[in-house]
């Protein structure tokens, strides 16, 4: 725990707590728990309507026993602060994306992220839940971080999008300049021939706009939620790898909780689980057919142009990620796949 905080830093932590104090909630009788729910997704991102409704849910269910006030956009943490706020207890419930937040803590979380290892959602949390490295992964991330898991809520299946041309061989790369979010996408850009560079979600509107970024991978959401498809015109599919999220709880704070207030937590955060896992996937295509009518271009690689992408994966980018995942979790993740 210490070692997390201290890689958040000291700065980090004390300015979560203040924010925490400046948005204080509101007062509420002896008896109703008022807990602050915070989350950096735009309101029309679906990870944002899951949100509201998970805690329209809570408040309706455990009415004078506990209200959720939420706190949407990064008003209170945004996407790479909300878990050391979590950890910290500067906040109770948040809405944390996992191939961002969970490798500083664990770097083999990352292995969500390669490329093409996990077919849907469904596997991917499988992998999590059923087998002994991932276990170990999963529940290491948690106690580490004195999380509580509620539900899940996820971001979506990413993919890639460029402003400039078709993504349709390793070559279409060759000189673009691409936005990271999470560390393990470096090594396959740099492998395509792409210069990367880390920004932040509100940052890259404003760097598609004067140049300074025309490709980036990111679910389908987001390219409305955040107007980007104003700027990229080209999508490639299929996608690369689903980015889980969820809703988490700061421990020390659900322990102290009573036992049916946690009932209906959790009873909800399993419908919300259900409901947003299946709207993400329907919303995606909804999403890339509205991109199509306003003139984008989504194209899906042909077996032989498939080919050629997996062949700079494992000659170029797999051996890289050393520093990102373990080769014993690798070989673990394609083993349970593979069975």
């Amino acid at each position: 725990m210490f070692q997390f905080i201290g890689r958040l830093s000291a700065t980090a932590v004390g300015a979560a707590a203040l924010t925490a104090t400046m948005f204080g909630a509101a007062p509420a009788s002896a008896e109703e728990i008022v807990a602050r729910l915070s989350y950096h997704w735009a309101p029309a991102h679906q990870s944002a309507i899951f949100c509201e409704e998970f805690a329209k849910r809570v408040n309706e269910r455990g009415e004078g026993k506990i209200r959720i006030e939420t706190f949407p956009s990064g008003q209170l943490f945004g996407i790479r602060e909300i878990m050391g706020a979590l950890s910290s207890g500067a906040v109770e419930l948040g809405g944390v994306v996992g191939v961002v937040s969970f490798p500083p803590v664990d770097k083999n979380y990352n292995v969500e992220a390669m490329p093409g290892m996990f077919k849907d959602f469904a596997q991917l949390r499988r992998f999590f839940q059923e087998d002994e490295t991932g276990q170990e992964i999963w529940n290491g991330v948690l106690k580490r971080t004195r999380t509580q898991f509620i539900g899940y809520n996820p971001t979506g299946p990413y993919m890639t999008f460029s402003a400039v041309r078709p993504l349709t061989s390793p070559e279409a790369f060759v000189g673009l300049k691409a936005r990271y979010l999470a560390g393990i996408e470096r090594p396959r850009w740099s492998a395509l021939g792409a210069d990367a560079v880390s920004m932040p979600t509100r940052e890259v509107y404003t760097a598609l706009q004067n140049g300074m970024i025309d490709t980036f991978n990111t679910v389908p959401a987001a390219i409305k939620a955040y107007s980007w498809w104003e700027h990229v015109k080209y999508g490639q599919l299929p996608f690369l790898f689903h980015a889980d999220a969820f809703t988490l709880a700061n421990q020390a704070w659900y322990d102290d909780l009573p036992d049916d207030v946690k009932q209906i937590l959790l009873e909800v955060g399993a419908e919300i689980g259900a409901e947003s896992t299946k709207s993400i996937m329907e919303f995606s295509t909804q999403v890339l057919n509205e991109f199509e009518e306003r003139g984008g271009q989504v194209d899906t690689l042909t077996d032989e142009q498939l080919a050629a992408f997996t062949k700079v994966d494992d000659e170029k980018v797999i051996p890289e990620l050393g520093d990102f995942v373990d080769a014993n979790v690798i070989e673990a993740a394609r083993a349970f796949v593979a069975n």
